[in-house]
């Protein structure tokens, strides 16, 4: 089929009040962003879930203004020449590696241009020629971080609901996308290297051999939580299990056992934690056995990393993100380097061999530790970290005391800067920022502003997430001339 007739918009009129509208034989067009892509009807954008260009779909919509609407597929009428079968059973259900279904080398097309329509469409500043994203020589298996969560009910799919399955049971997986009280129980993942489906399904089986309570996210009941799990390229593997109360005799028990199936276990951890939410903020994870962290390298530095610790998930394309950074600083050795948003100080420490001086300054007083830490750990007598808030530690008495920065890099959550950061940042004039950000819709909004005083010099992509929609890109800015 190479032309099909585009729904007349009157279908939207056509459809009952109350009803979802469903259009039929919609022509999937081009990538929108966020792993959305889009359709038009006659000049009307609909955003589309779970599709790529060159599929021909009907769609229900969920969403139906003006001017757009948003909407998933019900029915695929035909299939994108691009698409691949994904490689993982659990694809659509669990809500990760949303992009399976196409090449690697297509995403990492969309990703190149995700970025570049952010930059002109959002940011709204003149920028040089993109360059060529970095992609990932290893595509599965890339993560060194990750989290599973065990439950008393299952995430039941479709076929399953079909053939009659009405039952829940204990399971160990993914949180399915848009429930937030089941599960997918997971049989094998491919983000992180094993023994990490080995651990997470002997885990599972044995606390139902056993039947020790597994926690239900709904009422806030039962005893087997969450599970983390830390592999390092140097081969130090952490596991953090997370209980939703104290069971001494149960948790000895399991505990035990998993040191026993499990001897390349460097550090294992336990975790207390009877709040109504899973984030790890304020909690304190025990180790039960081992030194209670591990140690990641980059290059020739070494990272400390605890079980609260930030990291970047991918230990290989991480150290290409801080290479390219790195680069863009432009470092001399005689510099005087603001690392904002530090974390545990490593991108500071990854650039500190070619500067004169590193300052870090982070919110988070225990990523403030473990970067001092760190700098110790490697070395490094010329760093200096310090906890609080930018707009309000960097004053006059701050600059007397570290000196003006000569290099700015600074590497904000997905929210992007607060406007008064940004702000801060024309007041302190250093003539270079590398703005790393792992959102170019924030980033462009971020560098809108600074382009009152600064201009665009270079912009590298960088995948550090294969198969998912996310994308890092790194910014160098230079000051204008007066």
């Amino acid at each position: 089929m190479s032309h099909r007739k585009i729904p007349n918009p009157d279908t939207f009129a056509s459809v009952k009040k109350n009803r979802k509208p469903i259009l039929n034989d919609l022509v999937v067009e081009a990538y929108a962003a966020e792993g959305k892509s889009l359709a038009r009807v006659d000049g009307k954008v609909i955003f589309i879930e779970n599709v790529i260009p060159g599929d021909v779909v009907d769609v229900q919509l969920f969403k139906n203004k003006k001017d757009f609407g948003e909407g998933y597929p019900i029915r695929f009428k035909e299939y994108s020449k691009d698409r691949v079968n994904p490689f993982c059973d659990h694809f659509g259900t669990c809500g990760g590696c949303q992009w399976q279904m196409l090449p690697y080398e297509k995403q990492l097309t969309y990703k190149q241009k995700q970025v570049e329509e952010a930059l002109r469409r959002i940011g709204k500043v003149e920028i040089p020629e993109i360059q060529s994203i970095i992609g990932a020589e290893q595509t599965r298996q890339y993560r060194n971080k990750i989290e599973y969560t065990f439950s008393n009910k299952k995430y039941l799919t479709n076929q399953e609901l079909k053939s009659g399955v009405t039952h829940s049971k204990d399971v160990a997986g993914f949180h399915a996308k848009g429930v937030f009280d089941k599960v997918v129980e997971i049989h094998v993942c491919y983000l992180q290297d094993e023994p990490t489906n080995q651990l997470r399904n002997a885990i599972r089986d044995f606390a139902v051999e056993h039947e020790m309570p597994f926690y239900d996210i709904k009422t806030h009941e039962g005893w087997l939580r969450n599970m983390q799990i830390r592999l390092a390229t140097t081969g130090e593997l952490m596991v953090n299990i997370v209980f939703g109360y104290e069971d001494k005799t149960n948790r000895e028990l399991l505990l035990n056992y998993v040191l026993q199936q499990f001897p390349q276990i460097t550090t294992l951890l336990y975790t207390i934690n009877t709040k109504w939410n899973d984030s790890m903020y304020e909690l304190v994870p025990e180790a039960y056995f081992g030194k209670g962290y591990i140690i990641e390298k980059l290059e020739d530095f070494e990272f400390k990393i605890s079980p609260k610790s930030f990291f970047q998930t991918n230990s290989r394309q991480g150290e290409r993100l801080y290479q390219v950074t790195r680069e863009f600083a432009e470092l001399t050795g005689n510099e005087t380097v603001y690392d904002l948003y530090c974390g545990t100080g490593s991108i500071g420490i990854f650039v500190s061999k070619q500067a004169k001086k590193i300052v870090g300054v982070e919110t988070v007083a225990e990523a403030i530790a473990d970067a001092k830490e760190n700098a110790a750990l490697n070395k490094i007598e010329d760093a200096s970290f310090y906890v609080g808030d930018v707009i309000k530690v960097c004053d006059d008495d701050f600059f007397v005391k570290n000196g003006r920065p000569d290099v700015i890099i600074t590497d904000p959550p997905r929210a992007g800067m607060h406007e008064k950061l940004v702000r801060k940042l024309l007041d302190m004039e250093a003539p270079l920022i590398v703005y790393v950000s792992c959102n170019p819709a924030t980033q462009a909004r971020d560098l809108a502003i600074l382009d009152e005083k600064y201009t665009v010099e270079k912009v590298q992509p960088v995948d550090m997430f294969p198969h998912t929609h996310h994308i890092e890109n790194v910014v160098q800015l230079k000051l204008r001339k007066a």
